[in-house]
């Protein structure tokens, strides 16, 4: 009997010492627009104070510039092109509405990962890996979704032949058509703080991928936020997603959650160009949708009181690809069979002195669609020589030459240093033609490359 009680309470604490997981995933947000990371225009105390109380990552990167490609790689740990989902099935940079392709079901979630350690798990805001009913959350580990299937800026308006009205889904179901995009960001707060107090008791996953700023030109917000900052309507949309970071934060300290709960606060790509210009990668080089540091390096944000250093900031080379597998070992879960591309971090995120990154000896890849632009390495980022380099969405072509910057300490890339160090030339070089084996290039599939999930005959989300 006494063996069975300890038995008991064994299992007891080892599941109550499974972290909440809150990951927060803001939409075409840069660098240069927190106040912790450097805004004067946008005040951000919420998100602040969960840096005070937490460590600043200041080379925390997304695979991909671009919407579709980013949320693949965090989701499966996998950079986009092994699981291909880096092109559409028109060729494009994201998925659109009606699209036949998604994510492939085949594939492990980070949703399947935790629910099979005992989590209840919920995605609530923009999805964007698939529209068609069996690529939606509910098919790809989470219990519960409430959201839009795509890019808020997707709108029927621009193909009225063609896609339908912005979806809101509750679950599978469409609840309402267009999806008033105002309220989004409230609504998805109601909806995150209902999820945190209905599962208090036991460990939960909750993934907010908002969908603000977004990529419209004018980014929506609620009337308590519309007109009330200094920076137009990107400034408003950058405080209502403070304010809904505050929200949560708040509903986990009543709760008495805060101790047991891992924060992490990111942006899937950085600003777009917009006009008239408001988001700000700064200091970094670049814009949204490409393979600048302005494009995927972004600012985030982890809290996890007693566990993550408070007040802290850690240069050390991570990814959204690494949640997978951390995310994993803080669960006590089993990785998926298929091969990640991500690294088990919690090295780093329990050691805020430590810079040396699993990333360092393996390179760091980033592809624009299918092209292999660019590889980074310890301090070393190394643009490759490219004769059909995408400039732009349109794949305009214009050609690109070597560029090597010391991205650590040179962070605006101001000192372009390849002849001085050709040995890092030559090893960066070396690192991008196993990744072009591996996951492939340009008109060169790779070996370790998987399919996505395809319908013969997609059909709209419709009421």
């Amino acid at each position: 009997m006494k063996s069975l009680v300890a038995l008991l309470l064994l299992s007891a604490s080892a599941f109550a010492a499974k972290p909440n997981i809150v990951f927060i995933f803001v939409d075409n947000f840069g660098n240069g627009d927190l106040g912790c990371f450097g805004s004067k225009l946008h005040r951000t105390p919420n998100v602040d104070r969960l840096a005070a109380a937490g460590t600043k990552f200041t080379s925390f990167y997304v695979a991909s510039g671009v919407c579709t490609p980013s949320r693949a790689a965090f989701m499966t740990g996998c950079y986009p092109r092994r699981v291909n989902l880096h092109v559409s099935d028109t060729g494009g940079a994201v998925l659109q509405p009606v699209a036949r392709k998604g994510l492939n079901p085949a594939e492990v979630t980070m949703a399947e990962v935790l629910k099979s350690a005992g989590y209840a798990t919920m995605c609530i805001g923009k999805w964007h890996l698939g529209d068609q009913p069996g690529f939606l959350p509910t098919k790809q580990g989470f219990d519960e979704f409430f959201g839009i299937p795509y890019s808020d800026d997707m709108m029927k308006e621009k193909k009225p032949d063609v896609w339908p009205e912005l979806p809101l889904i509750r679950g599978e179901k469409v609840i309402e058509a267009p999806a008033d995009r105002d309220h989004l960001v409230q609504r998805c707060t109601e909806a995150a703080i209902r999820f945190i107090e209905k599962h208090a008791a036991a460990p939960f996953f909750l993934y907010l991928p908002h969908t603000m700023p977004g990529s419209t030109p004018r980014p929506f917000s609620s009337e308590n936020f519309r007109g009330k900052s200094t920076n137009g309507d990107y400034g408003d949309a950058v405080e209502e997603l403070d304010w809904s970071t505050g929200e949560i934060m708040a509903a986990l300290q009543r709760l008495k959650l805060e101790d047991s709960t891992l924060i992490v606060w990111t942006s899937d790509n950085g600003a777009v160009k917009r006009h008239p210009p408001q988001g700000s990668n700064a200091p970094y080089r670049g814009s949204g949708y490409d393979t600048s540091e302005g494009a995927m390096r972004m600012p985030c944000v982890m809290r996890w009181p007693g566990k993550i250093a408070a007040g802290a900031v850690n240069d050390a080379l991570c990814s959204t690809m690494d949640m997978l597998p951390t995310f994993a070992a803080l669960a006590d879960a089993k990785l998926p069979l298929q091969k990640i591309d991500g690294h088990d971090i919690r090295s780093i995120l329990f050691d805020a002195s430590s810079t040396k990154s699993p990333w360092d000896d393996d390179g760091y890849f980033f592809y624009r669609m299918e092209q292999l632009q660019a590889v980074r390495a310890g301090d070393w980022k190394l643009y490759l020589p490219l004769e059909g380099k995408f400039a732009n969405l349109q794949r305009k072509r214009e050609p690109a030459r070597l560029e090597l910057y010391d991205v650590r300490h040179d962070v605006s890339e101001q000192q372009e240093v390849s002849a001085q160090h050709p040995e890092i030339v030559q090893r960066l070089a070396a690192l991008a033609e196993k990744a072009r084996a591996d996951i492939g290039d340009v008109d060169r599939p790779g070996t370790g490359q998987r399919e996505a999930g395809m319908v013969e005959q997609a059909v709209p989300l419709l009421p």
